[in-house]
C-alpha cells in the first residue's frame, strides 16, 4: 500500500464547456470535504485529503464518486476525478476515468500497473514534440519512458525536463497541493421545479440556502460580514439586495436571521419566483471577527452547542441527514 494512505491527491476536470462561475462552485464544493484546495484554471482543480477518509468514515474511491455525484447534483456539473499518491499521477488519472468518472489508484503497485501500458503521449505533462521525440527513440508507452536510462532521456528532452518526465512516468512527483486563499465569496443556489407564490415553500428553500452556506464557511473557518440574496422572478428578471450581519458570523442562527430580513424586505407578495441565489459576501478568517459574546439567550446558547455536532453528523452521514426542520420542503 502506499505509505501515506490518508493522503490522497485528487485531480478534478471539469467539462470543456463548463463556464468559469461552474469551476468556482466545483472548487467551493471541493473546500467541503478538504481546506487543501489548489486551483488550476481554467477548468481543473488539486485537492489533498490529509485524513479526509476517517472523518467522512469512507475510502478515497466511495469519497471521490461521493464528490463527483454532488457535483452533478448541486453544481449542475459533470466531474472526472483521478486520485493516487501525487499530483500529476493523479493528473494522468483524471484523463482515464471511463465512464464512471472516478479513477482511484490506492498504492503505488496500482499506479505502476495503470501507468506503464499508456502511451508516453498520455503521461500529464508531456507535450507533443516531446512525445514525438520519445516515439523517434523507440520509446512508446511510459513504461519504457520509466525504464530508460536517465542520461538518454535527457538527452533526448534535456536535463531539466526529462528528469522531470521520467520522474513523473515512475510516479513520482515532489510537489505538492498548495491552498490558495480561500476565496471572499461563496454562493448557493436553488431553481423551484416550477414558478412558485408560496412563501412556505421560498422561506425554507432560503433556510436551506443558509445551512448550506453556514456549514461551508464553518469547514474553512470563515465569517461573513454580509448577504446578498438574488431573486429571479418568472418574468426572467432579478432582484438583488445586500444587507450586513449584525456582526461577522458564521453561524446559521445569525446567517438565517439576516437572510429572512432580506427576503421579507423585498415584500412579494403575488410575484412568482423562479431561483434564489444566496451569497456570502466579505468573508474572512474566523480569528479576525469578534469573539464569541455569551448571550443570556439560553435557548441560542443550546443551539449554538449543538451547531459543531450536526455538522461533524452531515460531513459523516451526508449534508442533509440533520438540521433544521424548516428546511425541509418535502417532509412527508
Amino acid at each position: 500500500m502506499s505509505e501515506h494512505p490518508d493522503r490522497m491527491v485528487w485531480h478534478v476536470r471539469c467539462r470543456p464547456d463548463t463556464e468559469p462561475d461552474g469551476h468556482r462552485r466545483v472548487l467551493d464544493l471541493l473546500g467541503e470535504f478538504t481546506p487543501y484546495v489548489q486551483p488550476l484554471p481554467p477548468l481543473a482543480g488539486l485537492a489533498q485529503l490529509n485524513g479526509a477518509q476517517r472523518l467522512f468514515g469512507a475510502g478515497a474511491h466511495r469519497l471521490a464518486q461521493r464528490f463527483r455525484l454532488q457535483a452533478l447534483a448541486r453544481c449542475g456539473i459533470d466531474t472526472h476525478v483521478g486520485v493516487a499518491s501525487t499530483w500529476a499521477t493523479a493528473a494522468t488519472a483524471s484523463a482515464h476515468t471511463g465512464e464512471t468518472g472516478v479513477l482511484c489508484l490506492p498504492d503505488r503497485e496500482a499506479e505502476r500497473a495503470f501507468l506503464g501500458p499508456l502511451p508516453v503521449q498520455a503521461l500529464y505533462g508531456i507535450g507533443p514534440a516531446q512525445a514525438a521525440a520519445l516515439q523517434n527513440f523507440g520509446l512508446h508507452t511510459v513504461a519504457a519512458l520509466a525504464a530508460m536510462d536517465e542520461t538518454v532521456v535527457c538527452r533526448i528532452l534535456g536535463g531539466k525536463a526529462g528528469r522531470i518526465l521520467r520522474d513523473r512516468a515512475r510516479g513520482i512527483d515532489p510537489r505538492t497541493v498548495t491552498a490558495s486563499r480561500m476565496p471572499d465569496s461563496t454562493t448557493a443556489a436553488t431553481a423551484f421545479p416550477t414558478d412558485t407564490l408560496d412563501p412556505a415553500v421560498v422561506r425554507a428553500a432560503l433556510l436551506d440556502l443558509v445551512v448550506t452556506l453556514g456549514g461551508r464557511i464553518r469547514r474553512r473557518d470563515q465569517v461573513a460580514r454580509a448577504l446578498t440574496l438574488t431573486v429571479r422572478l418568472a418574468d426572467g428578471s432579478t432582484v438583488t439586495r445586500t444587507r450586513a450581519l449584525d456582526r461577522p458570523s458564521h453561524h446559521t442562527e445569525d446567517l438565517r436571521t439576516t437572510a429572512m430580513r432580506i427576503l421579507d424586505a423585498y415584500g412579494f407578495q403575488r410575484a412568482r419566483l423562479r431561483r434564489l441565489t444566496l451569497t456570502a459576501e466579505d468573508l474572512r478568517p474566523a480569528d479576525t471577527g469578534p469573539g464569541t459574546q455569551l448571550s443570556l439567550d439560553a435557548g441560542r446558547e443550546d443551539r449554538l452547542r449543538l451547531e459543531p455536532v450536526l455538522d461533524r453528523i452531515n460531513a459523516r452521514w451526508g449534508r442533509r441527514l440533520a438540521g433544521p426542520a424548516g428546511a425541509y420542503r418535502k417532509a412527508g
